[in-house]
């Protein structure tokens, strides 16, 4: 996405800036510079009992970029965003100051920062959370549904019963077997290990591919294996928390398989009261164009409130897809599923957009311009450029017009 590209500007890359300042291993709470990565945070604080509350689907994620973008997991159930579990920032905005925000001071520009992007200021360095756990170690039960409507039935015991829970579809299948998937669902081992494992790439993808090997053919084939091979055993079995919230950065350049022209991703939640509905459109709209997503990843998001002004989680199910970049093709499928989403009354996920249009920003985040009103005036990025912007172009416009 271009959440955070600015083709009119600079980009700071916070990185370098990765100490890790304070840790109490009484409380869990631990304040760190904004460019720590997860997974450094992960190796300091495991020792101790403690794992981030909610963890997106790479460890190489900033403390900075995880707060900016109020990244979920596979606990929104119960956890709720990554917002919820931050205690204060330390914002620098261009006036010169630095400002602490939290709860209880700044009140505004705390929830404005979480999920803001990065367009309220520099995220300098955080306070957050951490949960008290047994071990790293999950438990995971896969349990394979025939159908949709089938998983539907099982996603609100499942969320009720364990910790994380996400389903995985085949979006290739048709006939008898549309909509089947499997379900996984996971709570930490009792007895497991305290100690990180070594978060770099075990395998990698050293060359860009002139095509995209992700075509249907591998997809059809990739998805029945992998359907047989998770799926053939009901047990709960215990496995390593990498594998299990991670599995994609066990490949390096991953996104190379997608040829020179990347990838589309395109992730949407829908009212618990449409999903039925919905959820089947967004799937058949794709296979009908002839789109086959590599991950497809289905969940449902609990009503646990985040203090962000903007943020994509909300209490219903939400869907990502991935798909190659086939040009004009896939940005009409994209728009035809932007179209469904919000007719169910649901919302795009802007944090992974790079083509949504100012419309449909509205239309999923219609108190946006409470974001415009806190927003640092000498930072912007290109999908604000793109949205916010272009809405603020047009309101102008019409007020001029009366």
């Amino acid at each position: 996405g271009d959440s955070c590209q600015n083709d009119a500007g600079m980009v700071v890359d916070m990185r370098p800036l990765n100490r890790i300042r304070s840790f109490n291993a009484e409380t869990g709470v631990l304040e760190a510079d904004a460019g720590t990565l997860l997974c450094d945070i992960i190796a300091h604080a495991a020792p101790y009992g403690f794992f981030p509350a909610v963890v997106p689907g790479t460890q190489f994620v900033t403390l900075g970029g995880a707060i900016a973008n109020d990244v979920h997991g596979k606990n929104h159930h119960r956890r709720g965003t990554f917002g919820c579990h931050v205690e204060a920032v330390t914002l620098l905005r261009s006036d010169g100051r630095t400002y602490r925000c939290s709860p209880s001071d700044n009140i505004r520009l705390f929830g404005a920062t979480i999920g803001g992007m990065g367009l309220t200021g520099l995220i300098l360095s955080a306070s957050i959370k951490l949960m008290r756990v047994p071990s790293l170690d999950i438990t995971e039960k896969v349990t394979r549904f025939r159908d949709l409507g089938e998983f539907f039935d099982l996603a609100e015991a499942a969320d009720q019963a364990n910790e994380y829970a996400v389903a995985w579809i085949d979006q290739l299948a048709g006939g008898h077997g549309r909509g089947r998937g499997l379900l996984f669902t996971g709570n930490h081992a009792e007895h497991g290990s305290h100690a990180a494992a070594h978060a770099g790439s075990r395998l990698s993808v050293p060359a860009q591919p002139p095509f995209n090997v992700l075509n249907r053919p591998f997809l059809t084939v990739f998805n029945a294996a992998y359907r047989w091979k998770k799926g053939k055993s009901p047990v709960p079995r215990q496995v390593g928390y990498q594998g299990f919230f991670f599995p994609l950065d066990g490949v390096r350049d991953w996104n190379r398989l997608y040829g020179p022209r990347g990838l589309f991703q395109h992730q949407s939640v829908v009212p618990e009261a449409n999903a039925r509905r919905a959820v089947p459109a967004l799937l058949e709209a794709a296979r009908r164009a002839g789109q086959g997503s590599f991950l497809t990843v289905l969940k449902r998001f609990g009503d646990v409130r985040s203090p962000a002004l903007l943020s994509f989680p909300r209490p219903g199910y939400t869907l990502t897809l991935d798909f190659p970049n086939r040009g004009k093709r896939t940005l009409r499928l994209l728009a035809e599923l932007d179209r469904i989403t919000v007719e169910a009354g649901g919302a795009v996920n802007p944090y992974k957009d790079a083509r949504m249009g100012s419309e449909i920003f509205a239309a999923s985040f219609p108190h946006w311009q409470r974001l415009e009103a806190l927003r640092d005036p000498a930072f912007l990025s290109s999908f604000w450029t793109r949205t916010a912007m272009r809405l603020e172009i047009e309101r102008g416009r019409a007020e001029a017009a009366e």
